[in-house]
């Protein structure tokens, strides 16, 4: 069975300075209730939302003694250095990329720069050892969103002036043009250019222009009103039929006259109107580039090293300092790896089925749980909300249930003397782990130390790991799933929602910290629009999407007090 009490060294070693008193305080109370480690107190362990990965790493196998008493160890404060430098690397090559935009250009990279300052200055002091209060925290966070809202206004503005200076040149070059044949009646040219209103400029050719407006009819779409929209035109009318039929013929009408120049979308317009809105086929998603390839096969390598960490620091050793002992690690990382990769499979496979190209993964690598998982994008065009769900839901629920596959198999191949032994308190941490546990290991948790299988652990993370991913946030699974059942309004509201619990989560755990940062940066648009916006996923999809969901919550959430008694978990 494995020790939990420090070396006898650990006994004189004086706390590092960076560490709060009474945290510290706290930490060498005794635990003689609980009979282990006498000069350390296991409820300082207090299972809650992510939690979970970060107590193993100190509850399971010895800890040398160098390490700091919070598990903070060199290789994590090198990590935090990295993601604040590449971070700074990434500001960095955002404003090479704006400078030939202009002010538009340098205004986008500016609202970046907003969103970024605040966690990177949160770092940068974390990484010397400078703790910011709770108010310094929300001040930061208010002034960077200030600054945000204040910095989109004066881009739209912008915008909205560049727009209106290039129509005003086109017009200006269009007049000329059409004045040049008139040459022997100048004053009456000069008198109708300035009292003649000239029409709003549509950019789609007219010839096209004319196709398209053939594609609309009275048992269709019935088309009131034309407006130019970027490279292509909104129309809106009133919808006469069933969505899905509607758009079929009218997409069937749009191929025949243009073949694959233009698409069709039906969406709702903001005062909840359906709208068509046609544009250029040249606006699809791109497909990944050489360059991104090459980042993603690097983040594989990133992941794969965090894996082995993950593994280290369950079974007590830090694999970046002792690399060599990475044969200990090496199944704990493959376990997390296969709950990675099956997860990436559910969704190329479904993406695959409905002829949707979707892109590489690009892992997001963290020395807590081995990996965030992936952050993938569409590189086409998707046909209608229901493929959105399909492709989304594909990839939680292959790495869910291997996850839950590896879970259960290892409580059921526990016994006495197993690898790990963890606090029966410990399994309060989940409600769904915590309830699976009390099914299969029955009476066991009545002890204060429950042994488990490797393959619990390993379960475990993958389950936090596909949790996380199912948050309904922006482009995560969770919030493709909440966009594919509900609409882009109810998903722009469940991101901030999301945002709120993981910014109150992090005043506790700065792994909900991090994974702000990352959806904030890479993750935190909704989807964009499928062609066929107005027709729903069914019922059947819906109740697959809300069980997912709940499935989430309950893995995320910790027991009550009061459940977990009943449940007979702990003492």
């Amino acid at each position: 069975m494995n020790e939990f009490a420090y070396p006898e060294k650990a006994k004189n070693k004086q706390p590092q300075a960076r560490f709060p008193r009474n945290l510290l305080e706290k930490l060498m109370q005794g635990a003689e209730s609980i009979g282990i480690a006498s000069q350390y107190q296991l409820n300082m362990f207090t299972p809650t939302l992510f939690d979970i990965p970060r107590n193993l790493s100190f509850l399971i196998g010895a800890v040398d003694a160098d390490r700091s008493l919070l598990g903070v160890t060199l290789s994590e404060n090198a990590a935090t250095i990295i993601i604040v430098l590449i971070a700074i690397g990434i500001l960095g090559w955002g404003y090479y990329r704006a400078l030939p935009f202009g002010k538009l250009g340098i205004l986008a990279w500016l609202q970046s720069v907003s969103l970024m300052t605040p966690w990177l200055l949160f770092f940068g002091l974390f990484a010397v050892g400078i703790y910011l209060n709770l108010a310094g925290i929300l001040l930061m966070l208010v002034a960077s969103t200030g600054l945000y809202i204040y910095l989109g206004k004066k881009l739209r503005a912008a915008g909205e002036d560049a727009l209106l200076r290039s129509r005003a040149e086109k017009m200006v070059s269009s007049a000329d043009a059409s004045s040049e044949p008139s040459n022997s009646e100048p004053g009456k040219t000069e008198v109708q250019t300035a009292t003649t209103p000239q029409p709003e400029l549509v950019p789609v050719p007219a010839e096209d222009l004319k196709a398209i407006q053939g594609i609309f009819g009275i048992d269709t779409f019935f088309a009131t009103e034309t407006i130019p929209f970027q490279d292509g035109v909104i129309c809106k009318g009133n919808l006469r039929g069933d969505p899905e039929v509607v758009y079929g013929r009218m997409s069937a009408s749009l191929q025949e006259r243009l073949g694959d120049r233009y698409r069709l979308f039906l969406v709702d317009n903001t005062d909840g109107r359906p709208v068509a809105i046609i544009l250029p086929s040249k606006n699809d998603p791109q497909q990944t580039t050489l360059s991104q390839k090459i980042l993603s096969v690097v983040l594989i390598g990133a992941t794969f090293a965090t894996s082995l960490e993950t593994g280290g620091l369950l079974l007590g050793f830090d694999f970046f300092s002792e690399p060599l002992r990475y044969p200990e690690a090496l199944p704990i990382a493959l376990g997390v790896w296969a709950v990675l990769i099956a997860h990436e499979i559910g969704h190329q496979v479904f993406a695959k089925r409905h002829n949707v190209r979707f892109s590489w993964p690009f892992f997001i690598p963290t020395w807590q749980i081995a990996s965030f998982g992936a952050v993938n994008r569409f590189e086409s065009v998707l046909p209608n909300r229901k493929v959105l769900f399909d492709v989304a839901i594909a990839g939680p629920a292959a790495g869910g249930i291997v996850s839950l596959a590896m879970l259960i198999g290892g409580f059921l191949l526990s016994h006495k003397g197993s690898l790990f032994q963890i606090p029966a308190d410990f399994f309060k941490g989940s409600v769904l782990v915590g309830t699976l546990a009390r099914v299969v290991l029955g009476d066991a948790l009545q002890q204060p130390i429950v042994d488990v299988h490797p393959l619990v652990v390993i379960g475990w993370l993958g389950l936090v790991i596909t949790a996380i991913n199912l948050m309904p946030a922006g482009q995560l699974d969770g919030g493709r799933i909440v966009q594919a059942i509900y609409g882009r309004q109810i998903a722009g509201r469940a991101t901030f929602a999301t945002f709120a619990v993981l910014a109150i989560a992090s005043l506790v755990n700065p792994l909900a910290l991090y994974w702000a940062i990352v959806i904030l940066i890479l993750q935190r648009n909704l989807e964009r629009p499928s062609l066929n916006e107005l027709s729903e996923p069914d019922d059947a999809r819906a109740a697959l999407g809300l069980l997912a969901l709940f499935l989430m919550i309950a893995t995320l959430l910790p027991l009550t007090p009061a459940l977990a008694g009943r449940l007979g978990i702990g003492s």
